[in-house]
């Protein structure tokens, strides 16, 4: 399992990439392997497509699509270094609308990934007091256990009025640089009180920003004046020379690049010399609209010896329109056969982190934690391997048949509908919807005859008669359902869309049964909350369990948990936490925590907890310090329907989360039930876990 490393900047400019390059190097250099990972460019995500999943608020299913993408990079090194997007974006690009939505998909990223953030940020001042509110904004939208560390990087460089980086390669006014010290940001409150941990600092450097002379002038569009020269020299300045030779001496330092015009022999006669006495100027820029003298390149190449890059722009910028070029140049923007100053970079940046902090948390993920997005990808990943068939009695539904359609044509699931053809065809036609030619639709008319004697043998004890038996499988779309799991023609049953919940249950409790070692048939709900995906149990089924029954319920729901990738920290919610109340319900859970212990000396669990002290750290430590499960629950057993359906319903609605189910456990063959109110991606949703669950 792979560490993924989210690599977080707080703006432009931070120097988020070339740290990224250190880390990444500081860690093979301990040798782990790496890998990068871009959410919108590797999961091949365009601005526009972007604005869309926005505009359809489709932001689930943006993330599912970057965890898809996501996938194949996890298999391929030790730590994913992932890129985050800068919390302050550009407004002259084609992402500032993003800007709102940018501290949402950061954090839901992080979470989605179960990633450890590093924040990468630089001080715009000298208050250092600035620098501390920067960090604590960024770090309010994340929670702290998402957090590896901060990066400070940028000390003493270079700055205008407004904190922008000032370093340019022309000759300007010297401008201020930071005073804020290492020493000063380590002794911030943040990092004292061990609130969050510093990883380094950085300071600026020059060198680390000097391009080669061939960089610049590719960016510029200007060409060799003669092939095969030396065109890796860095430039540190640039000078435009317009002064007499006796003016030039000073300019004719290593590392400069001279800009003039092609008819100053004399300052091509003093680059040229200069290079022949070994100061090696990083070039020589003529000017000219147009063609250079054929003297000229004898003089300066006369000698084999004499690489001096000389370079030539005969296009009809003046000197002006290129200075002002080159003074827009990113000079960040390192290439990639630039292997020289790379390395430079990685060195340097590795040098400043603490690379031990991150290097300890290989195979110890952030949390157990699943988020909504890696769930619901994990599940339809699940369903799509076992490719199982479910029978939808619904059929003739708008909302199922657009659910059926799209698990036929995603591969989630083979559906088979129950309903009229003709009915069935129409609905599809209404809705601008195309049946695909694999999905297979049974008309119960037609098909109910075969399981007439079937059903009266099943239900003879009960006076089933062979009429009485046609009409329920005329009639009661359920029963030809349940009938045809019993049968093993299809490995699972989805319905309740349009019928109640003891209309779905009650021809699986009187056909399937339950399966061997169930006492009963309970259910569960996959909550899926902003930061990971819980699990309620019984929220549907059983009025009011006794301990023995709530054991058995709480079992089967860690087992579901389990079974979708969900670590099961029991709790057994109860209005007491521990030994703080008393009364007949609270002896209940507290009984049936003991027998879960006694069963299942496996399950991690704990009860009786209050809900805040199950699920809110804080409240943890305070009500249930010793609790394994206290703060980090992933399962909670309510101790009856009606604190259970009433707490799923309050929480779905008030946080407006995505709830899954109720998911029937303990039947011998799946069958869930669906809310009438469920939506298409409910109900999507529902036949992947039955998909699962067969």
């Amino acid at each position: 399992m792979s560490c993924n490393l989210v690599i977080l900047p707080t703006e432009q400019g931070v120097g988020s990439s070339t740290i990224r390059l250190g880390i990444a190097h500081a860690l093979e250099q301990h040798g782990y392997s790496t890998t990068n990972f871009h959410p919108f460019k590797d999961a091949d995500i365009s601005p526009a497509q972007l604005q869309n999943y926005f505009l359809e608020d489709r932001r689930q299913d943006l993330l599912e699509d970057i965890m898809k993408a996501f996938e194949s990079y996890q298999a391929k090194a030790d730590f994913v270094l992932i890129e985050g997007i800068y919390t302050q974006l550009n407004q002259t690009s084609e992402l500032a609308w993003f800007t709102t939505y940018v501290d949402w998909f950061n954090s839901s990223l992080t979470r989605a990934l179960m990633g450890y953030v590093i924040l990468v940020t630089r001080p715009t001042s000298n208050q250092i007091e600035q620098l501390e509110e920067k960090i604590n904004l960024v770090l309010n939208e994340i929670s702290p256990e998402f957090v590896l560390g901060v990066i400070v990087t940028k000390l003493d460089a270079p700055i205008g009025d407004n904190g922008e980086i000032k370093y340019s390669l022309l000759d300007e006014v010297e401008t201020s640089h930071l005073s804020i010290t290492h020493d000063q940001i380590a002794n911030l409150a943040l990092f004292k009180n061990n609130k969050i941990k510093l990883l380094g600092t950085n300071k600026w450097s020059n060198d680390l920003s000097q391009p080669r002379i061939k960089d610049i002038m590719r960016a510029l569009n200007i060409r060799e004046l003669v092939e095969g020269m030396e065109t890796n020299r860095r430039v540190r300045r640039i000078t435009v020379c317009s002064r007499s030779t006796n003016n030039l001496i000073e300019d004719l330092q290593p590392g400069t690049l001279l800009i003039t015009a092609v008819d100053r022999a004399d300052v091509v006669v003093a680059a040229t010399l200069a290079e022949a006495k070994g100061i090696k100027l990083a070039g020589l820029l003529l000017m000219a609209n147009y063609n250079i003298p054929q003297e000229t390149i004898w003089f300066c190449y006369g000698n084999s010896s004499n690489y001096l890059p000389i370079y030539a722009n005969q296009d009809a910028r003046r000197t002006t329109g290129i200075v002002m070029a080159i003074k827009d140049l990113e000079l960040n923007q390192v290439p990639r056969d630039d292997n020289e100053r790379l390395d430079l970079i990685k060195q340097n940046m590795s040098e400043s982190i603490d690379i031990s902090i991150i290097e300890s948390k290989l195979n110890h993920q952030v949390t157990k934690k699943m988020s909504p997005a890696a769930f619901r990808y994990m599940l339809i990943k699940k369903a799509q391997s076992a490719y199982k068939r479910i029978v939808l009695p619904e059929g003739e539904e708008p909302r199922t048949l657009k659910a059926a359609i799209h698990c036929q044509e995603k591969r989630i699931a083979d559906c088979v509908l129950l309903g009229n053809f003709e009915k069935i065809h129409q609905i599809a036609k209404d809705n601008l919807l195309t049946i695909p030619d694999d999905l297979k639709i049974i008309d119960p008319l037609d098909a109910a005859p075969a399981y007439v004697n079937q059903l009266v043998e099943l239900r003879k004890a009960k006076g089933m008669t062979a009429e009485a038996a046609l009409d329920i499988l005329t009639h009661d779309i359920n029963y030809l359902g349940t009938m045809m799991i019993y049968n093993g023609e299809v490995d699972g049953l989805v319905s309740g869309a349009e019928n109640t919940t003891a209309a779905t249950v009650r021809p699986a409790l009187q056909v399937i049964k339950t399966k061997p070692g169930s006492s009963l048939v309970s259910s569960v709900f996959f909550m899926c909350l902003e930061d990971q995906v819980l699990v309620y149990g019984d929220c549907a089924i059983n009025p009011d369990p006794n301990a023995e029954q709530l054991a058995d319920i709480a079992i089967q729901s860690a087992d579901t948990a389990a079974q979708f990738n969900i670590e099961p920290r029991v709790a057994m919610i109860s209005y007491s936490t521990g030994t703080s109340g008393t009364g007949a319900e609270v002896e209940k859970v507290k009984a049936a925590t003991e027998l879960v212990r006694q069963k299942r000396p496996d399950i991690i669990i704990d009860g009786p907890l209050q809900y805040d002290a199950a699920m809110i750290k804080d409240v943890a430590e305070k009500k249930a310090p010793n609790s394994p499960v206290a703060g980090k629950a992933t399962v909670c057993i309510f101790p009856d329907l009606n604190t259970g359906n009433t707490t799923y319903k309050a929480v779905q609605r008030s946080a407006n989360v995505l709830s899954i189910g109720p998911l029937l456990q303990g039947l011998n063959k799946p069958v869930n039930d669906l809310s009438r109110g469920a939506t298409v991606d409910d109900i999507i949703y529902t036949i992947a876990i039955t998909a699962v669950q067969s």
